[in-house]
């Protein structure tokens, strides 16, 4: 994994430094981050597995893409070109909210977030980076819920907390 710099944030989204990412996960400092939702015409939500060597939550399923914006990235910025790293996709997204959340992940790192989250709404072709993301399916709202019910664990703890909150469990409405 190369060095990469992420945004330190205060509880109010206000930049307070840069950090190396990494060291970040590992001493559980508030970030800034983004999540992409994706949805299908047919109501389905985009999932990825993410590749099984990545440095935490390797082989998990999440949402359809995620990241941290770069120092002085936009959210938004970051979201749309991470979503062409991560799934060899572009749509166009729309902001839905922030999320904040703490959670204790494999290897002694911790992920505590502020997490801008996207939704977009794209029917075409994926082609996801082998380097990213081990595999994808589009799963309706309630079929996601019965999975994660029985195999928890299989899930990235982002996303649950997610689904939790009720972020992803409705498809937008307007059509992109």
């Amino acid at each position: 994994m190369l060095q990469e710099d992420v945004v330190l944030v205060d509880p109010e989204d206000r930049e307070i430094g840069i950090a190396e990412k990494l060291e970040t996960h590992r001493r559980g400092d508030l970030h800034r981050a983004f999540s992409v939702l994706i949805w299908d015409s047919a109501g389905r939500l985009l999932l990825q597995r993410r590749q099984i060597d990545k440095y935490h939550s390797g082989g998990l399923w999440t949402n359809s893409c995620c990241g941290h914006p770069r120092p002085g990235e936009r959210s938004g910025d970051a979201a749309l070109r991470r979503l062409g790293e991560e799934m060899g996709i572009t749509c166009a997204l729309s902001p839905i909210g922030t999320f904040t959340y703490r959670a204790e992940l494999d290897d002694g790192l911790i992920e505590h977030e502020l997490v801008h989250l996207f939704r977009g709404i794209y029917d075409g072709a994926i082609a996801p980076n082998p380097r990213e993301c081990d595999g994808f399916s589009w799963s309706t709202p309630e079929t996601i819920q019965r999975q994660i019910a029985s195999v928890p664990e299989a899930f990235t703890a982002w996303f649950r907390k997610y689904v939790e909150a009720g972020w992803p469990i409705s498809p937008p409405v307007e059509v992109a």
